[in-house]
């Protein structure tokens, strides 16, 4: 099964971190949380703190197969600025593995050109922010080895096409069959 690494860094939107690495869970695809701080203690946009399973500089990314990167402000911000996230989106897409960002984010890979010739979804506002990608507004959006969620209601949409395309339709739909949607 793919392992999952999902960024926190200060000022994520905690519904969609936890909510993608709860459904994730649920699944039973591992799934390791990565602080992009020194500390593991990472604080959400609405002053949630959750200890992370790792640090950035203490992870090993070496059975990594899918990067995750929840919104938020300023955590899509903070995981834009952080170097080591973007070497390792451009290492994984050039590897062409999946990368996933839901709402803010989608801007972290705009910024690297990830999206150049793509369909991307974001939260409104950041549109401008999805240099090159054809922004269509979906809830969920999946283009080659990318797939961008719209914000954190559609939360439970962004996380199931992932279980979807990690672990396949018939752990989708047992997923969602659990979660009663």
């Amino acid at each position: 099964m793919k392992k999952v690494a999902l960024f926190l860094a200060n000022g994520f939107e905690e519904i969609e971190a936890l909510g993608t690495l709860d459904i994730l869970r649920r699944a039973q695809i591992p799934v390791e949380t990565i602080a992009v701080t020194d500390d593991k203690t990472v604080t959400g946009a609405h002053n949630i703190s959750v200890v992370a399973d790792t640090t950035f500089d203490e992870a090993d990314f070496s059975t990594v197969e899918v990067l995750a990167l929840p919104g938020g402000m300023p955590g899509a911000k903070h995981l834009n600025e952080h170097e080591g996230v973007k070497n390792l989106l451009l290492d994984f897409n050039d590897q062409g593995k999946l990368i996933a960002a839901i709402c803010a984010a989608p801007m972290v890979l705009g910024g690297l050109r990830l999206l150049e010739g793509k369909r991307a979804t974001c939260y409104p506002g950041f549109e401008p922010e999805l240099i090159g990608a054809t922004v269509t507004g979906e809830n969920v959006v999946v283009d080659g080895n990318i797939i961008t969620g719209k914000g954190p209601g559609l939360v439970f949409d962004f996380a199931l096409r992932l279980v979807e395309l990690i672990a396949g339709m018939s752990t989708r739909r047992e997923v969602q069959q659990g979660l009663l949607l």
